[in-house]
């Protein structure tokens, strides 16, 4: 069974057109207009060995907040409509990161729950074009639309590109442990309840 979600959404700020296939090779082609999230998720593609297209053009969007808002909205989606049933996948995952001084923990549950807990502080208001605030709501919108659990730290760190690199990284090796078939597990699912909600 493929594994693969299309997503085209619109709205009056931004328009989006996105394909997730989560048993991928890690190609990806990436396109938001925020060159920063562009580096983010193909960190996110590459370390989760997903494939991934999108495109984003923002018609109103003057600080970036809803290129950024709309694509993790997206990208939740598609995330989860790619699980389907959730049968066989392991579930939870959880990676810790380091790039330089800086030390990412990350840890997932494909529960059907959308929960998240960030703790990540920034020295700076902005790294390249993406305002560091937009990091915290980008996990919290993807763990929502994604329907998954998610607590993320930055444990350590000086330079803040380095730390939300690190972050990213994390979060996909996460998900990569998590939406991996089980093969223990068969066609069952994960939960004691013989369900998970999506």
């Amino acid at each position: 069974m493929e594994r693969v979600a299309k997503i085209e959404r619109q709205t009056g700020e931004t328009a989006i057109d996105l394909e997730l296939n989560l048993d991928g090779s890690g190609r990806h082609e990436i396109s938001t207009g925020l060159v920063m999230l562009d580096h983010m998720l193909a960190q996110l593609a590459k370390h989760g060995v997903f494939d991934l297209t999108l495109t984003c053009t923002a018609s109103m969007d003057p600080d970036g907040h809803h290129t950024v808002e709309d694509v993790a909205i997206a990208l939740g989606q598609a995330l989860n409509r790619a699980l389907g049933d959730k049968q066989g996948i392991t579930r939870m995952g959880h990676t810790a990161v380091p790039l330089d001084e800086a030390l990412s923990l990350v840890t997932v549950d494909l529960s059907g729950r959308g929960y998240a807990h960030i703790q990540a502080n920034f020295r700076a208001q902005s790294v390249g074009d993406l305002q560091t605030d937009l990091v915290r709501h980008f996990l919290e919108t993807l763990a929502r639309e994604g329907k998954f659990n998610l607590h993320a730290e930055i444990v350590r760190g000086v330079n803040d590109h380095h730390k939300v690199e690190c972050l990213f990284k994390a979060l996909a090796r996460a998900l990569d442990s998590a939406t991996r078939i089980d093969a223990r597990i068969g066609e069952g699912v994960p939960s004691t309840k013989g369900l998970i909600e999506s």
